[in-house]
This record gives structure tokens, C-alpha cells and sequence, in this order.
């Protein structure tokens, strides 16, 4: 990351394009920035499509690193075994075909499965370690498995052997506020369930919200009660 670059996270934003905008809108991220989209990005909301068309175009701005979520997984298996197609429509993948007006996923265009071709497991900057789920802290990154990354929720998480600070979405925080333990902040706040996008500035702790109609909050992470 280039010196003066700050350094972002954004949340599970699960199909709604009005509450990233309005993010992109208020936060202006510059070419030196790096921002790190933590998976997540389709099913369940109503334009998954317009989702992806956004972050390509954001893509060409500033550094962009976007992570595979279990949705992607959901997405990618289905698309290469059909038996799995079901289990994917149930799970939001049918608000995701509504959003590309495809009768199947043929229809999905070619630039979009190669942007979740170069999606990343995880992603490392000097001081964090960014998943979508979960993180093994036992084991080194190239070490832990999809169903740990992907899948696993933020019940029982414990500092990671690197010493770094890791940063998830995934576990979804109802009551719209990240979960923040000092050595691990989950920042999926819930913007399928009228809650909001959480978009953190990692180097301050200072987090942008927004919700589906584009309202903006702002606020600092603080510890969850007994975590320090």
C-alpha cells in the first residue's frame, strides 16, 4: 500500500448496490487507497449485478481486493455442477438471477465470472489479515481451509499466531454495530435484515454505515464489554 493510502474494509454488502454507493459517494477513495471488499457480495439483496458492475468500475479508481464468501463458493459450484443449483437458489441465489434477468446461468456475462474467477481466499497487509469468515489460529494462512475462511461464524474467535489483527464479515452483528475484540472486528452489520453496509477505515477504527435507502452514519469501533 502506497504511504499515503489509507486502507479500508467493507462488510458483506449482499446485493445492494444503493447502500455501497452512497458509501463510494461519501468516502471518495483515491488511487493510493487500498479497499478491501470482504465477500459476500451477491445473493439475498436486489441487484447483485449492479453489485459487481460497481466494483469493476471502482476497480479502475483505487486498488481493489475483493475476497470469495461462501456466496461466491454457492455461486461458483453451482455454476460447474447444476445439482447444486437449488441449494444456491434457496440461499439467495435467486434474488442474484432476478438481478441479471437470466433465466439461467449461462446468462451471467463473461466479465463477471472473471471477476469471481480473481477473487481471493484472504488477503495480508502488514498489520491485518482480512477473511470473509473465520480464521484457524493455529495455522498459517496458506494453511486454513475453505470451510474455516468461507463458512465459519465469529462465536469462539481467538488471536491468530501472526499477531496480527484479522478483520470478517460473515457473522452478521443485528444490532448494526461491529464486533470489535481488539485482535479481531467482524463488520457484517446486517444490511440484508434492514440493518446497515459497514465500511472501516482500518488505521483509525473509524467506521462509515450506510442503509439500503443511502442514509449515512459514522461512528469509532468499540470493544465489545470484556474483550480487553
Amino acid at each position: 500500500m502506497n504511504k499515503n493510502g489509507r486502507l479500508w474494509a467493507i462488510g458483506d454488502i449482499h446485493g445492494h448496490l444503493t447502500a455501497l454507493e452512497a458509501l463510494i459517494d461519501e468516502l471518495k477513495f483515491r488511487k493510493q487507497d487500498t479497499v478491501v471488499v470482504l465477500g459476500d457480495m451477491i445473493d439475498r439483496g436486489p441487484d447483485s449485478y449492479g453489485v459487481v458492475e460497481k466494483l469493476i468500475s471502482l476497480s479502475k479508481r483505487t486498488k481493489l481486493v475483493c475476497l470469495r464468501g461462501n456466496h461466491e463458493i454457492m455461486l461458483e459450484r453451482a455454476a460447474t455442477d447444476r445439482s447444486a443449483v437449488p441449494y444456491w437458489l434457496s440461499f439467495g441465489g435467486g434474488e442474484t438471477m432476478d438481478s441479471y434477468k437470466a433465466k439461467s446461468l449461462d446468462s451471467i456475462p463473461e466479465w463477471h465470472w472473471d471477476f469471481f474467477d480473481r477473487l481471493l481466499p484472504y488477503w495480508e497487509s502488514e498489520n491485518e489479515i482480512f477473511v470473509h469468515a473465520g480464521l484457524n489460529p493455529d495455522l498459517e494462512l496458506h494453511e486454513q481451509s475453505e470451510e474455516v475462511l468461507a463458512w465459519e461464524f465469529f462465536t469462539e474467535p481467538q488471536p491468530h499466531r501472526s499477531g496480527k489483527r484479522w478483520i470478517c464479515g460473515h457473522s452478521p452483528q443485528r444490532d448494526g454495530i461491529p464486533a470489535y475484540l481488539g485482535f479481531a472486528t467482524c463488520i457484517d452489520t446486517s444490511i440484508t435484515d434492514g440493518g446497515w453496509l459497514t465500511c472501516l477505515d482500518v488505521n483509525t477504527n473509524t467506521y462509515w454505515q450506510s442503509d439500503e435507502c443511502g442514509n449515512i452514519r459514522t461512528d469509532s469501533l468499540k470493544r465489545v464489554p470484556g474483550s480487553d
